[in-house]
């Protein structure tokens, strides 16, 4: 039989160094010192901040009817780019997006997910009505802005003539999925 000695916590607390600051006792365990000293030391040798991604740069996009391209995901839009991609270096991507008129549900109205971390959408002029899973149908307006969590399943039902909207993605690449309704 092995025999534990039991330390009664008066005992154990006059094994605690003390140290006096004015008059006040600021008391410290030894271990407790020790992994603060170590932790003083390391953070000593490691620089302030430590970067995993290419320092971003500054980017500016001023608005010019020539920069909309028929490029992008959906045939049916045009896309600007605001060059957050390449001042990212790949983190982020944002674009304004036109709908072209008029809407054609059986052309937009395709369910689908995007394999992303984070998408805004923000709803420049005009409107566009949505449907998305656990959400259902939703009016969106100039002003109105959403996110849509990752992977959820959504579709455009229909869009006004003059519709543009503000998309924010991250990562800038990524992969969309079409669903069979």
């Amino acid at each position: 039989m092995v025999k534990r000695k039991v330390t009664s916590r008066s005992a154990a607390q006059s094994a605690v160094k003390k140290k006096w600051h004015g008059n006040k006792v600021a008391t410290r365990s030894s271990a407790r010192e020790a992994v603060k000293a170590k932790a003083r030391t390391t953070l000593a040798k490691t620089p302030a901040k430590t970067r995993t991604r290419p320092k971003q740069r500054i980017a500016v996009s001023h608005h010019r009817e020539e920069d909309f391209k028929a490029d992008g995901l959906r045939a049916y839009a045009q896309y600007r780019d605001l060059g957050i991609a390449a001042a990212t270096h790949g983190l982020a991507q944002a674009h304004v997006i036109r709908l072209l008129p008029p809407c054609n549900p059986a052309e937009v109205s395709k369910l689908h997910y995007h394999d992303v971390e984070f998408q805004m959408v923000y709803v420049l002029k005009g409107w566009v009505k949505t449907y998305m899973e656990g959400q259902g149908e939703t009016l969106m307006e100039a002003g109105s802005a959403w996110t849509q969590p990752p992977k959820i399943k959504h579709m455009i039902l229909d869009y006004s003539d003059d519709v543009e909207l503000l998309e924010i993605i991250l990562p800038a690449e990524f992969k969309t999925v079409e669903l069979k309704a």
